[in-house]
C-alpha cells in the first residue's frame, strides 16, 4: 500500500427500479463474476451529483431525464485499491477512491438501458436485491458496499 497517495475524487449511483431492486453490472475488463454499481471519477471542479449522473449515462445509456435523485450519503466513502493494483490503475496516482454516493429512482424501462455506449465499460447487467450487493462486489470493495447499503437503508426494503 502507498498511504501517501491521494484518493481519486469520484461519484457513484445506487439506482433503484420500481421494485426497489438495485442496478448492477459486470465490467468488461474483469473476468471475475463480480457486479458493481455505476461509478467513476469526477472531472476537475465537477459537482458530484452532476458527475454521478454523467457516469451513469456514460456507462449505461440512462440519461438524467430517466433518473430521480432520492438522496445522498452523508459522508464521502473511501476504498483502497489492493497493493497489486496500486501503480497500475489511474496511472499509479491514487491509492483508491473517495466516492460521493447518491441513491436514485430509475424512471425508465429496462429497454432504456444500453451498455453499448461510446466507450463500453460493462458486459452484462441485472437488477439485484440490495442484501446481495456485498456478496456481488470484488473483495476489496465489500466494506464500501456495506457502508453504501447502510447509508441508503431508508430507501431499501426491510
Amino acid at each position: 500500500m502507498k498511504p501517501s497517495l491521494p484518493y481519486r475524487p469520484a461519484a457513484a449511483v445506487m439506482l433503484l427500479n420500481s421494485e426497489d431492486k438495485v442496478f448492477v453490472a459486470q465490467r468488461i475488463d474483469n473476468a471475475l463474476d463480480a457486479w458493481q454499481m455505476p461509478q467513476g471519477g469526477l472531472d476537475p471542479d465537477e459537482d458530484p451529483q452532476a458527475g454521478a449522473l454523467r457516469e451513469l449515462e456514460e456507462e449505461t445509456g440512462i440519461g438524467p431525464h430517466l433518473v430521480e435523485i432520492l438522496g445522498r450519503a452523508p459522508d464521502v466513502l473511501l476504498y483502497d485499491l489492493p497493493a497489486e493494483l496500486q501503480g497500475k490503475i489511474w496511472g499509479g496516482k491514487y491509492r483508491g477512491q473517495a466516492q460521493h454516493w447518491f441513491v436514485a429512482r430509475f424512471l425508465g424501462r429496462d429497454e432504456d438501458i444500453d451498455l453499448e455506449t461510446a466507450e463500453p465499460e460493462f458486459r452484462a447487467w441485472k437488477w439485484a436485491d440490495a442484501r446481495e450487493l456485498v456478496d456481488l462486489i470484488v473483495p476489496f470493495k465489500k466494506t464500501l458496499y456495506a457502508q453504501v447499503v447502510a447509508a441508503f437503508g431508508d430507501y431499501l426494503p426491510k
